[in-house]
Parts: C-alpha cells; structure tokens; sequence
C-alpha cells in the first residue's frame, strides 16, 4: 500500500524517498503485498467452483512479479512466445497457461506445444488450420478455444476495447458454432473452451456479464451439438481507480456475480486479469529537473518522460501525482513533463501537483499495469529500473539500462 507516515510517502514499511535516493529515478516500484492481496482476492471469491486465474502478462511482465504469482499457483495469459518464455523462466506452470492473440507464429506455436500449455485462444480459422498442420507434424494434440467476438461495447478508451464487431479480435459470436463444427475435420485439435475477452479498464462489468452470459448460451448449443467443452474463458478487463476520487469494481462482487451464471454447468471458469492485480500496486518515480513559465502556462520539467510511462500520450489517461515528502507550500496547475523531443511528452496537463520544485521527488500512481511494459528507448534513453518492496525491505528486481545497453546487438 502507498500512504504517508509523517508526511513521507511509503511503499508498505518502506520510504520510498530511500528507493529514490538509492536506486535513482525514474524507477517503477511496485508492492508485492498488494499484488498478492488483488490475486488473493480472484483466487477466494470462485471458492469451490472450478476455476483458473490467469494473470494477463502483458500488464506487467517482471520476473520478480511473474514469479510472486507462480508461487501463488496462478495460471498465465500469454499473447507472445516472449511472455511464455518469461512465464517459465519465473516458475510457471505451463499446463496453466492459455496462449492469446491474433497473429501467432509458427515459432512460437512450436514452442508452446513443447512446453505443454493448456490451450490455445484462436483467432480465426486460419490459425486453426496452421496450429493443426503444426501439431500433426509434432505428433501431438492441441487443445483450442475459439475467442467470440459478442458484439457488446466495454464503455472504454477505443484503443483497449475488443469486443465490438469492427475490431480485429476473435471471431463473430454468430458463426462460432458453425466453425466449431468445421473443426472437427482436424485430426490434431480438439475444442476445450470459448474465450471471450471486450477490453480493459472496465469500471461497470454490466457488459463483462452481458459477454458472459452470450458465451454461457454458445456452449450450450455447441454441447447439444457434441462438442465437449469443459471450461469457459471469460476475459478480464476490471478496471482501477486512476484518480483519486474515483470508484472501481470490487472483484468479489463482479466474481460473485460470474459465480451465479457458471454454476451447476459442469465448467472450470478462467479468467485473464492484468491492470486489476498489478495496477494500483505500482508507482514511478521521478524527480524534478527545472520549472519554466510560458505566457502561456507553467511546465514542471522532469527526469521521466514517454518512453517510461507512455499512457497519458497514448491514452489520455491520468495518474495522480503526489510529492514523496509533503510540505506547507501551495499547490500550482502546471504541465508535468519529460526531456523527450515530442510536444506529445507530456505526463499531466493542467494538473495541480503539490511541492513541484527543483530537486523534488515526485510519485506517478497507480503505475504497475503497462508502464514499464509499454516502455522503450526512444530518443536512446535507457530503461528504467524496477524495485519490488516486500514488507519492510526492498530489492531492485530490474537494473537500469546503460548506454552500453543501447547498442547491444548493434553493428557498423
């Protein structure tokens, strides 16, 4: 959890000005409590019903975190060879592992029966026929779902919602049946599952039910047809709470509610959560470089930019931003940005941030869900490191890039 103690800002029993001056900025720091507890959390509502969380690695891909995770018994949603690789290289189990995404490749296919996943999320028919001409020549069986795509709108930023018929994933919910029974034909598949999966950063899971209740009603049909299905793959999607003053979803409710629709079908239920585990368990940290004035507005200059934390460029989305230390001095409206050359480096526009001056250290909130993921080394700045706190100690569990690292693999 992150609260002050005596004005200080902490990280569970942790100062994370000590991070700061330690570790340097920017860096991630991410709780390893609060990730377990949203886990905990998944995990303890399904009580008894058969069920499987897979944490959405995408989110937030450190081994350190993966590895908290594996410890906990948690399956996977992969959407690359990468992330499998990462899953196992952190302790995974790959039999929990569900393999997601529109464009996989035969690498990464061949890879994934090897390691024994538990099933593939197919896309189109297409890759159907590719997994099934790739397992054929392994001599081995792969298990699917086909992702439906149910035509319900997530309410969400356009760029995170999925489920709505223009958008490239899955497959139109009203022929899933008829490719279901298409895919009896190959010899090296057989159909375990449906997936379904309308976007992220989901504040009303009215519409998580609604796709919930669309894929209960598929597999129903698809079992009068034959077709043995035993588990039902239900996406993710849970919003957080970006700023302060707002609510987000409890899981207990939404997976209570999932609850009374599965029961007494005979099907483990799996879901796929990601930003609602790692989300609010994380924050960026970041000191103040300069303060300038325009006759325009004030900009707070600061050692973080968009290749660190690329969400409010990319998405328009909002981060509180608090001080480590509070002090008496007023809060201004200022523009926070990085050094990065783009007018689009910007982390907060038109903000009031409190203690904003040189040499301050400043925290971006709820930060752990595709922040470092979605960070690069645009304009050649390293990446930054990564800290995971645990009770009252802390270990950087990513080192800060070098420019050595820059040009690694690199040639003239």
């Amino acid at each position: 959890m992150f609260d002050y103690v005596h004005d200080n800002l902490h990280c569970d029993g942790v100062n994370l000005a000590e991070i700061a001056n330690s570790a340097g900025t920017p860096c991630y720091v991410y709780s390893a409590q609060q990730i377990l507890d949203a886990y905990r959390a998944y995990d303890a509502a399904f009580g008894d019903l058969p069920h499987t969380v897979c944490y959405a690695v995408k989110a937030n891909s450190n081994l350190a975190v993966l590895a908290l995770l594996a410890r906990e018994g948690c399956g996977f949603d992969i959407v690359s060879g990468g992330e499998l690789f990462r899953v196992m290289q952190a302790g995974g189990d790959p039999s929990r592992v569900v393999f997601s995404g529109v464009g996989k490749t035969r690498g990464e296919i061949e890879f994934a029966l090897q390691s024994g996943i538990r099933a593939f999320n197919c896309e189109s028919e297409g890759e159907l026929a590719e997994i099934d001409r790739i397992a054929g020549e392994m001599g081995t069986i792969a298990k699917f779902s086909m992702r439906v795509n149910p035509d319900v709108d997530a309410v969400t930023h356009p760029y995170i919602s999925t489920g709505l018929r223009d958008h490239k994933f899955g497959i139109d919910i009203a022929t899933a049946s008829a490719v279901y029974k298409r895919a009896l034909s190959f010899k090296n598949l057989r159909a375990s599952g449906v997936s379904c999966h309308i976007g992220s950063q989901i504040l009303d899971y009215s519409s998580m039910l609604e796709a919930a209740d669309k894929v209960l009603a598929l597999i129903e049909t698809l079992r009068s047809d034959g077709i043995q299905i035993d588990h039902a793959d239900l996406g993710g999607g849970l919003g957080i709470a970006y700023k302060g003053a707002d609510s987000a979803p409890g899981i207990p409710d939404y997976i209570a509610n999932l609850r009374k629709r599965v029961e007494g079908r005979n099907l483990t239920v799996m879901i796929e959560p990601g930003r609602s585990i790692v989300g609010q368990a994380g924050v960026l940290l970041t000191r103040v470089l300069y303060t300038k004035r325009s006759p325009a507005k004030e900009f707070v200059i600061v050692d973080a930019a968009m290749n660190d934390l690329i969400r409010p460029t990319l998405y328009q989305a909002h981060h509180d931003i608090v001080p480590l230390t509070r002090t008496d001095a007023a809060a201004a409206v200022v523009d926070v940005v990085g050094p990065v050359c783009e007018t689009g480096d910007f982390l907060a526009r038109d903000r009031s941030v409190e203690g904003a001056t040189p040499g301050a250290l400043l925290a971006l909130k709820s930060a752990g869900a595709y922040g470092f993921a979605q960070s690069s080394n645009y304009n050649s700045r390293p990446r930054v490191a990564e800290v995971l706190v645990e009770g009252s100690s802390w270990r950087v569990v990513r080192a800060r890039e070098t420019y050595a690292d820059l040009i690694q693999g690199e040639s003239i």
